[in-house]
């Protein structure tokens, strides 16, 4: 980075914020350094790793069966551009402050500290139930390969033990500890675990590209955009609240039935952000954290569409699985042995999912910490291992009690919202810091600013507006409570104080 002029931080209240300068020298003190030691191929990995998982084993035949049909590629398209027009700002934010924090860092040096505080615990929020749900998907597939091969765990240790009124997921309990002890290894550690499974992950995937192309049939693409299906107020998958503000109503089918399906598949790609909050860890973070972030991006994207493409050509959209649209596809073209394979392909794909947002979860927590925001009892990292492994012990033994006793359903959405909402702060933060501090050095320049930043903006509040209205609810009861604790105590603990 050149040499800039420090700029005090702004003292205003709520409002006051943490210089870029400040914020990467905090990084250099030895208690609470992280070690530097990720590549823009391992920034890549970790990004395919953590975007790749449910939403491509299972949303693909969701969507196209209920919502989209053969057009689900297009809405994989719209999300993946809803995506890359933040991926632009979260790469010029993450090359200018390469710290440990992603969205809340990039606030804290632009928007102020309440802002900060308020997206620190949205990210909280985001990563922690992303983790738990996905350990209990991962859970389902594993038990389901268990039941191919003839054993069979009792419902009281997976969580389904209706009967009774108890269960606990053993399995998303002990994944969620294996990998907490993963993260307190080391960075390094953990980027090669995900590299071997990504490899396997990715060429589960290829298989299915490949193997499928032989079983497309040009007439299951007609019609490519079923006509359009108007949905009865309050009911489907897309919420009331986007046809009270706007008296939009919301469709099955159709064009705009296309970007109905955008906001439901826009949960496969959440986690490309997880990538900035290892900003830190990167040995060349100015030149590498953009490439790390877009590259993943990319990759992922034209993998959603070619898969969705395959599927959608296999077996027509309404004869399509909701559950398992991969593995089914290939039973009703008479290969059910692809069916176990795919399997255990989304069984190892979502082992990597878990891992890439504890971490994201335990980066956050370190990064609000070490700002005096948490208690600073957690900004120590380990003397031997340079990871933080008081918070992710922590949060790892926290959400996997979470995972054993959670079960998959409509929270999964606070995640969706969660991601949007920290969007549209990256955004608006370019925005203000293009304002306040021109003179920063910046490697990697977000294109065609204010217009980019603002369409963000735009595209991300759209699909919060096409989330459930019980979503919005929750998420901001979430919100007043973060508040609460933040005038409680991290306003008064602060290092601006």
């Amino acid at each position: 980075m050149t040499a800039q002029q420090d700029t005090p931080p702004s003292s205003d209240g709520l409002f006051r914020t943490k210089t870029v300068e400040q914020s990467i020298r905090d990084t250099e003190e030895p208690e609470h350094a992280l070690r530097k030691s990720l590549s823009a191929l391992d920034l890549t990995v970790f990004g395919v790793g953590v975007i790749i998982g449910t939403g491509i084993f299972v949303l693909t035949g969701k969507v196209a069966k209920e919502t989209a049909g053969p057009a689900t590629a297009l809405a994989f398209v719209v999300a993946g551009v809803v995506c890359a027009l933040a991926a632009l700002c979260y790469a010029e934010f993450a090359s200018t402050v390469p710290v440990a924090g992603s969205a809340y860092t990039f606030a804290y040096a632009s928007l102020g500290e309440l802002v900060a505080w308020i997206i620190g615990w949205d990210l909280v929020l985001e990563f922690a139930l992303g983790t738990a749900v996905v350990a209990v998907g991962w859970s389902g597939y594993v038990r389901s390969l268990l039941d191919n091969f003839g054993w069979t765990m009792p419902d009281v240790l997976s969580g389904t033990d209706v009967a009774k009124g108890f269960g606990f997921d053993i399995l998303a309990f002990v994944l969620v500890l294996v990998l907490t002890v993963v993260l307190v290894l080391g960075m390094k550690l953990s980027a090669r675990v995900t590299s071997v499974v990504v490899a396997i992950k990715v060429t589960v995937v290829l298989v299915v590209i490949i193997a499928g192309l032989f079983f497309v049939q040009a007439d299951n693409y007609r019609p490519f955009i079923p006509e359009a299906q108007p949905q009865p107020p309050g009911s489907g998958l897309t919420a009331p609240l986007i046809q009270l503000m706007s008296g939009y109503a919301p469709t099955n089918f159709g064009v705009m039935g296309i970007f109905t399906a955008a906001s439901i598949v826009f949960f496969a790609f959440i986690g490309f952000d997880v990538v900035a909050t290892a900003a830190e860890e990167t040995k060349l973070p100015q030149r590498d954290m953009p490439r790390g972030i877009l590259a993943s991006l990319f990759i992922c994207t034209a993998l959603y569409v070619a898969v969705s493409l395959v599927v959608t050509g296999m077996e027509h959209y309404t004869r399509l699985s909701v559950e398992a649209p991969l593995a089914d596809a290939f039973k009703a073209v008479g290969h059910p042995v692809y069916a176990g394979f795919i399997s255990f392909g989304a069984a190892i794909g979502l082992t990597t999912v878990c891992l890439i947002l504890l971490l994201g979860q335990t980066r956050v927590f370190f990064a609000m910490s070490r700002d005096g925001l948490l208690p600073r009892f957690f900004s120590r990292t380990h003397p031997r291992f340079r990871t933080p492994y008081r918070p992710t012990i922590l949060l790892g033994v926290g959400i996997a009690v979470v995972a054993g006793f959670t079960s998959i359903n409509e929270l999964a959405t606070l995640v969706n919202i969660g991601t949007l909402f920290a969007f549209v702060v990256v955004a608006l933060g370019v925005l203000v810091l293009r304002r306040t501090r021109p003179e920063l050095h910046r490697a990697f320049r977000t294109p065609w600013v204010p217009l980019v930043p603002v369409l963000s903006v735009i595209a991300s509040v759209w699909l919060m507006l096409n989330l459930p209205t019980e979503t919005w609810l929750r998420f901001v009861i979430w919100m007043l409570l973060g508040v609460i604790i933040y005038f409680v105590y991290g306003r008064g603990h602060s290092r601006l104080n």
